[in-house]
């Protein structure tokens, strides 16, 4: 897949001077320093624009809905990174990033395009159901798996997701992309043949493009929000290290089998 549109070596996001940065056009400590908060930041950092209040407030709920979740594997690998080196935070940080992929916390960018599929087929006239249906019928039927279905803790519900959701009919800002949310939910379990929890991936990703996030920016709320749950779990590592405890229960978890072949 060709990313973005080649032209000219030029980029738009930033340039510092003796006297001044500026940022997106605007003077750094002249006039965003002090107005905007760090969401706000984000958004224009992100997109060039500065927030409605609607997405102010959704990026701020979506921050803090995926920042923190326990001993995911993501906290492990940073905790036991830091623990072999100590002196390494940045590298703790980024070994914890690395694991956002398409299984733990990264699935929400796959949602939106799911949802992206789906939005074209309704536009093209089909009825948000069948549309949905359609979707989760080609993906059962090839052997894959729906992102953003299915969690290891939350059953039969993820809170989290239940919460994007109900906050986005309150807002009024609950459009096409959350109506076929819904509409997945019911077809996923269609076609499995029973319900299966929709993660906060789904809404996440609903919500995002309903406000007009393009889905290529939708994977960078889970990795800047999860950055700052790292940097918890590394600071309480700092103070009660726990990493060599965790490698330690690896290591009396996993049993080694020698191969059939060997001899002593």
């Amino acid at each position: 897949m060709q990313i973005g549109t080649p032209g000219p070596a030029v980029s738009r996001i930033a340039q510092a001077y003796p006297d001044r940065v500026e940022v997106r056009g605007r003077d750094l400590t002249g006039d965003l320093m002090g107005r905007l908060g760090f969401t706000e930041y984000f958004h224009l950092l992100l997109t060039g624009r500065e927030p409605t209040d609607d997405q102010r407030y959704f990026l701020d709920v979506l921050l803090v809905s995926i920042a923190e979740h326990g001993m995911m594997p993501t906290n492990v690998a940073a905790r036991m990174t830091l623990a072999a080196d100590p002196d390494s935070l940045q590298g703790a940080v980024a070994a914890g990033i690395l694991g956002c992929g398409t299984v733990v916390l990264g699935t929400a960018e796959a949602c939106a395009r799911v949802l992206e599929d789906a939005q074209a087929q309704v536009a093209g006239g089909r009825r948000p159901e069948d549309a949905a249906a359609d979707v989760a019928r080609r993906i059962h039927a090839s052997g894959g798996k729906v992102p953003g279905f299915g969690h290891p803790v939350h059953k039969p519900l993820d809170p989290r997701a239940e919460r994007i959701l109900a906050l986005a009919d309150e807002r009024g800002v609950a459009g096409p992309h959350v109506v076929l949310a819904r509409c997945l939910r019911e077809s996923v379990a269609e076609a499995w043949g029973k319900p299966l929890t929709m993660n906060v991936s789904v809404p996440m990703a609903a919500v995002m493009l309903d406000l007009g996030f393009p889905s290529s920016t939708v994977k960078a709320i889970p990795i800047l929000a999860r950055t700052a749950g790292l940097l918890a779990h590394l600071a309480e590592e700092q103070q009660r290290p726990i990493g060599f405890l965790m490698a330690g229960h690896a290591e009396e978890a996993i049993a080694y089998e020698p191969p059939g072949d060997a001899t002593p």
